[in-house]
């Protein structure tokens, strides 16, 4: 069985930034990708940014430029840093991982976005 762990969501202005951790119970090196997925409030959950195990990264329209989804290998994390926030960015975010032996989800985190 595979946990991942989500951390670092919270309250922030318009403009400001946060970083998102994801940490898993394997090593990530065994994950054919990493991603994060948010869900706005009444909405439904929508990727955000993938990583591939071979560094490939994939990011919606909406957040290009402003967000970064990389990886620590030696402390099985990935993060999510997350610039210029918007008040549409706030979601509760996902970690997802795609493993050999399924699909993985975390708990789930809360950003804010608020004035």
């Amino acid at each position: 069985q595979v946990q991942l762990v989500e951390s670092g969501g919270g309250l922030v202005q318009p403009g400001g930034s946060l970083r998102l951790s994801c940490s898993a119970s394997r090593s990530i090196s065994s994950f054919n990708a990493m991603a994060w997925y948010r869900q706005p409030p009444v909405k439904q959950r929508e990727l955000v940014a993938s990583l591939t195990r071979y560094g490939l990264t994939v990011y919606a329209d909406s957040v290009k430029g402003r967000f970064t989804i990389f990886r620590d290998n030696a402390k099985n994390t990935v993060y999510l840093q997350m610039n210029s926030l918007k008040l549409e960015d706030t979601a509760v975010y996902y970690c997802n991982g795609d493993h050999y032996s399924g699909q993985y989800w975390g708990q789930g985190t809360q950003v804010t976005v608020s004035s």
